[in-house]
């Protein structure tokens, strides 16, 4: 299975994402993939393994998460698929509530997060990030 950059998104996914903003709560689904060993854009050597990097930025974005007034509802180790087929599984799955979609916004431009990036960039093969601002 090939991932597609850890950091691609689109103008046209941010757009639609603030169009079908409600103004309430929203929750960012996270379906990861780590690398077997962190690389760093700067070419640093490091002994990190992906999930290592990756669990750096985890443990700062968790901290903004909570200062928002958001939470980390869940997080889940995959262990194989029950129905359905795929050429590989991701690795890990994490649900974040956030009260507001601009707190996400607000979070994912500030100081602290931009700061911590680096380790995600390190750690991840790929990476989904669905939104849902809905409960039906």
């Amino acid at each position: 299975m090939e991932y597609i950059n850890a950091t691609t998104k689109t103008d046209q996914q941010m757009e639609a994402l603030l169009k079908a903003d409600n103004g309430g709560p929203v929750c960012m689904v996270n379906l990861l993939k780590f690398r077997e060993k962190a690389e760093y854009e700067d070419g640093r050597e490091t002994d990190l393994l992906g999930i290592e990097a990756y669990q750096i930025y985890g443990a700062v974005t968790g901290s903004l998460i909570k200062e928002l007034g958001g939470e980390v509802v869940f997080t889940s180790v995959f262990n194989g698929m029950v129905v359905g087929e795929v050429e590989e599984l991701w690795d890990v799955m994490a649900i974040a509530k956030y009260p507001t979609l601009q707190s996400f916004i607000d979070m994912v431009a500030s100081p602290e997060y931009l700061e911590a990036y680096h380790h995600r960039l390190a750690g991840l093969k790929g990476q989904l990030n669905i939104a849902s601002t809905q409960v039906i």
